[in-house]
């Protein structure tokens, strides 16, 4: 049975989970209830068994504006060490996401703005609408992207970092398709029929797999090539022809060709 969400919505069908942001009233920003409540979310998805694949998406006409208003306000009166708890919540939410074993794939329909933008930065796959733009508006503020910025400058790159967390200006779904942020850039209208083909592609493959393909990924990206990594995935690769999920799969694979 499904918990109980306030701002957010929770959908599992056909090993598909959609993890749906509701709060269109404020462009779906963040505030403590929402942080919570996703951070539940994907910890809760992480184990699922009847789950292999996550969505993220939102309601209304942003995806995630940031920070909310109201909890700005409130943090503005916080004092050092309530700031630290509080940008400590927020930074284990992120890292929940972006360590989830199973892929997470951002359905981005409308702008990101802040601390949405690093929601997306911490999905494995990002979908996009091409009239969208994206935006790290905190040095407006006087502030920076520092809570989100190692997720961010992993998906977006250091050098377009350098210039968009300093100018705070808004850049496009197209500018970040070229830079490599978004994946797959496409029509609003055909959004889910994007996000649809990635899924499906992803639940053709072995489910275990997935999950130490993903977990390859995040081990290596940024280790140099010495005798300790090549060592690893020598191991790795031993370990998973071994598995009962590798030796049912290529035998069905070798039987056909």
């Amino acid at each position: 049975m499904n918990p109980s969400y306030t701002t957010i919505q929770l959908k599992i069908e056909s090993r598909i989970a959609t993890v749906t942001l509701d709060r269109p009233a404020v462009r779906n920003a963040f505030n403590e209830v929402l942080i919570s409540e996703l951070t539940s979310a994907f910890a809760d998805l992480s184990v699922r068994k009847n789950v292999e694949v996550i969505v993220l998406a939102a309601y209304g006409k942003s995806f995630c504006a940031g920070a909310d208003l109201a909890w700005m306000k409130a943090m503005a009166g916080y004092t050092y060490q309530e700031n630290i708890a509080d940008a400590q919540l927020l930074a284990e939410m992120l890292e929940g996401i972006y360590r989830c074993p199973k892929p997470v794939i951002a359905r981005v329909h409308g702008d990101a703005y802040g601390g949405g933008v690093g929601l997306v930065a911490v999905c494995d796959i990002v979908v996009a609408s091409e009239e969208l733009h994206f935006c790290f508006s905190e040095a407006r503020l006087g502030l920076l992207p520092a809570t989100i910025s190692p997720y961010v400058i992993k998906a977006l790159g250091e050098q377009a970092c350098r210039r968009y967390f300093i100018t705070a200006e808004r850049f496009s779904a197209a500018e970040a398709h070229r830079l490599g942020f978004v994946h797959v850039l496409s029509q609003a209208a055909n959004l889910d029929v994007a996000v649809e083909q990635i899924c499906h592609s992803i639940l053709q493959n072995g489910p275990l797999a997935v999950v130490a393909c993903k977990k390859l990924v995040q081990d290596y990206a940024s280790k140099s090539i010495d005798s300790s990594v090549i060592q690893d995935s020598v191991k790795r690769i031993a370990e998973i022809r071994c598995s009962d999920e590798a030796q049912h799969r290529m035998k069905l694979f070798l039987e056909k060709n």
